[in-house]
Formats: structure tokens, C-alpha cells, sequence
């Protein structure tokens, strides 16, 4: 074996969890109703946008969870984007079984989805697709309705929340802009 080859080596889980926890993710708070009138809700940081044209984004839902069923019959989800003073409802949407909605003043949107607009940026969407993935279920929601937050972001990195500051008001690139 020359010395630009390498072994494949197979990773085990806890190696890949471990790797994987020293990667910074944008934190959100995913909410959506089942046909009963429930509201259900879960903490991801498996996020991303996926297409501008139709703006689409991608969330990923463990198949153990216990709001799995309603996620995976529902047909729209909002999706919000944590921000620091935030930081507390985000464990507990982390944590299965707690009374997560209580306490909070969630709203229902024309669309009947609880959301918090408080909370930070939030995407209202349609289910469009869903793909298996893994021990996950990948749902790739249309976005339908945006708002936009204002405060300190939450990301999630080595196990743990962080807040990230917003660079000062000039600093901020302007969309379409060239620098």
C-alpha cells in the first residue's frame, strides 16, 4: 500500500456522534397539528436549505420520537429558527414527554400551525416530500410563509447550545450585493 492509500477504517456510532457534535448547527423548533387538533413539536439541528426555486428546506425527525406519527401525517410544519432568550423552550422541545406548548404563547396561523413568532425567524410549510433516513425521516417542506427574527442566533455544537452574536447593523452584507 503506497503511502496516499488509506485503510478503510468503519466507523462505530459513538465515533460518528462524537465527529458529528464537533460541527456547528443552526438549532430550530418544529411544530406542527395532528388531524385530532394536537399540537406536537421536536427540537432539530439536521436543517438546511435545499432549493430556492421552489424555495424548498429539509428537517430531519427521528423515527423514535413520540410526535413521529403526527409528522409523518401531516401535512404542513413550521419551522423555527431558535434565538438566544429562546434557548430553555429549545430543551424542551429536546426532551420526550415534556409539556412543551404550555407557558408559551403559541399562535395559530391561517395555515393552523402553532408558532411563536417570538421565537426567532419562522418558515411555514408544506409537505412536499419525504425520504427514509436511517433512524431519521427526512421532510422536505415548501416554504409558504416567512418571518424574519431580529435577535442573537442558537447553534448547537459539541453537545451544547451557543450563542452566536449578530455582527454590528453595518456589518451585515446586503442580499445581492458584490463585494
Amino acid at each position: 500500500m503506497s503511502a496516499t492509500q488509506h485503510e478503510a477504517k468503519s466507523t462505530g456510532c459513538a465515533e460518528f456522534r462524537d465527529v458529528m457534535a464537533s460541527f456547528p448547527a443552526g438549532v430550530t423548533v418544529n411544530t406542527t397539528v395532528d388531524s385530532d387538533g394536537q399540537w406536537w413539536g421536536f427540537t432539530a439541528s439536521a436543517f438546511c436549505s435545499l432549493s430556492a426555486d421552489p424555495p424548498l428546506v429539509l428537517v430531519c425527525l427521528a423515527k423514535s420520537a413520540e410526535c413521529y406519527p403526527a409528522f409523518m401525517s401531516s401535512d404542513s410544519i413550521a419551522i423555527h429558527f431558535v434565538q438566544k432568550q429562546f434557548e430553555g423552550l429549545a430543551r424542551t422541545f429536546a426532551t420526550r414527554g415534556a409539556d412543551k406548548f404550555t407557558g408559551h404563547p403559541f399562535e395559530l396561523t391561517p395555515r393552523g400551525l402553532p408558532v411563536l413568532r417570538e421565537l426567532g425567524s419562522v418558515l411555514e410549510c408544506s409537505v412536499f416530500a419525504r425520504y427514509d433516513g436511517g433512524d431519521h425521516t427526512i421532510i422536505v417542506g415548501r416554504v409558504e410563509d416567512a418571518l424574519l427574527g431580529s435577535s442573537d442566533p442558537v447553534v448547537f455544537y459539541k453537545r451544547d447550545f451557543h450563542s452566536l452574536p449578530l455582527p454590528p447593523e453595518g456589518d451585515v452584507p446586503v442580499s445581492g450585493s458584490s463585494s
